[in-house]
């Protein structure tokens, strides 16, 4: 079930309603359970049982590292517990084929015949992101950054929270468990602020992601047969998808969090007005960032070992954090590249940056953005090779035979063009706050006016969630 579809606004008005008629906190809350369950078991009820596995996995294992609290080696290996489980079942679903597949690759390389197994495994939605969540409750208690949750109930929802359960913002239990212990009001809510976040969300999904979507595929699917232009509005439009898409989600998900009474992390920050690298991953999947920084940068030894041990953490994190994305070649390069400029930039590299002016450090963030998403984007490595190809150095000189090359829609370049403008404009100006303080009247005829307008560009066969597949 989609956030973007009719039938989620259906369910989702039911559970607002049932919400706020129970009147006790602990009732409450075993409705929302109950509800995000049914919410997942949409997808695969079958995975349900993942989802019930790293909660109990992590009640044993938070509660156990809070027990032998002064002996460090039982924390240690009640910790072990929860890792084991968490990242034992991610890297199964995950990675496993992966890996085997590149062994078995190497092995043939070095002359060594051998068949390892492969599961061919369904990657269950959402688990990069619940993974993550459940993690944060064992290493927080583990760093006694947190109390274990006071009952079972509360951790179960904490995890299993449907806003935010299939593609985040990954959220740490130590910003949500606290907000269970308090029966939520109507003074927790801000309505008119939450209906907005959620109608932008929608128009990036439904009016603009979606609407991209097969021009870039056709880019993608025949790497070979793509131009100059071609492949720069393929990368553009596929820049400008991801981000439609996965703020998109987010801004609904803390909508919907919003209107239940729970405030949950903000993860994008106009991510394409940055002016370094290092600044766009402030500002891109902020929540992503945060967990690896708290998580490994900082116990790694962060800056506190040195120059040269400071530089391989952070190259090591955005390395990591680039895996996390999906188990492959392309994934594992792009993330190098990005790591290697971050690194860069802390160095020498930075301080030459800061030299240019705004459009000049703009364009350098963008270049390099946008070489490197081909790289995210593509099948293969060959596949991101021909079209860097032909993005710096035109082409193909000839279309291969049987292939029918890309042609580029009149209404992408304006769309994105215009779509940027509004991104300037609208964190400029914060107009999402300005438009959440209008008078009641003023606000109704806004939001009436601009769904109106929308409805016609309103995608009728929504495409899944890009993040679904991480």
């Amino acid at each position: 079930m989609l956030f973007v579809e009719f039938r989620f606004l259906f369910f989702f008005a039911a559970i607002l309603v049932v919400n706020w008629s129970i009147r006790r906190n602990t009732p409450r809350k075993v409705f929302l359970l109950i509800s995000s369950y049914a919410f997942y078991a949409g997808w695969d009820w079958r995975f349900l049982g993942l989802i019930w596995f790293s909660t109990i996995v992590d009640w044993f294992a938070g509660a156990g590292i809070h027990r032998h609290i002064g002996n460090r080696a039982k924390q240690r290996a009640w910790l072990g517990l929860s890792l084991a489980g968490n990242l034992g079942l991610l890297g199964t679903f995950k990675y496993f084929d992966f890996f085997s597949q590149t062994a078995q690759e190497f092995l043939g390389w070095l002359g060594v015949g051998a068949s390892l197994p492969v599961l061919n495994l369904v990657l269950p939605v959402g688990i990069s992101f619940y993974t993550f969540q459940t993690l944060s409750y064992s290493l927080d208690i583990y760093f006694g950054k947190l109390k274990p949750a006071r009952n079972f109930l509360d951790l179960a929802l904490f995890v299993g929270f449907f806003p935010q359960l299939v593609a985040g913002p990954i959220v740490l239990a130590k910003e949500f468990l606290g907000q269970l212990d308090e029966k939520r009001t109507r003074s927790h809510v801000r309505v008119r602020w939450a209906l907005v976040l959620f109608f932008v969300g929608f128009i990036k999904k439904s009016c603009l992601s979606d609407a991209l979507s097969p021009f870039i595929e056709s880019v993608y699917l025949a790497p070979d047969a793509v131009d100059s232009f071609a492949a720069w509005m393929g990368v553009l439009a596929f820049s400008g998808q991801l981000y439609f898409d996965f703020s998109g989600y987010t801004d609904m998900a803390i909508a919907c969090a919003a209107l239940l009474g729970y405030k949950l992390p903000k993860n994008f920050d106009a991510p394409y007005l940055s002016l370094s690298m290092g600044e766009l991953w402030k500002r891109w999947h902020i929540t992503l960032g945060r967990w690896f920084f708290e998580y490994v940068y900082v116990p790694l030894g962060g800056s506190r070992r040195g120059v040269a041990r400071s530089m391989w953490n952070l190259w090591l994190v955005f390395v990591l954090s680039a895996i996390w994305h999906g188990a492959g070649m392309t994934y594992i390069l792009w993330g190098v590249i990005h790591a290697t400029f971050i690194v860069l930039e802390r160095m020498s590299l930075g301080s030459w940056i800061k030299r240019l002016p705004a459009l000049g450090r703009l364009l350098y963030v963008h270049f390099i953005w946008l070489v490197t998403l081909t790289i995210f984007r593509s099948h293969s490595i060959q596949g991101a090779l021909d079209i860097t190809k032909s993005m710096l150095f035109g082409g193909p000189a000839q279309v291969p035979d049987g292939v029918t090359a890309p042609l580029v829609p009149s209404w992408i370049l304006p769309t994105l063009l215009g779509a940027f403008l509004v991104h300037v404009v609208w964190q400029k100006a914060e107009l999402e706050r300005r438009w959440a303080e209008l008078s009641p009247e003023a606000f109704g005829a806004v939001l009436g006016v601009a769904v109106a307008l929308a409805i016609p560009w309103i995608s009728t066969n929504p495409a899944p969630y890009i993040y679904f597949a991480f």
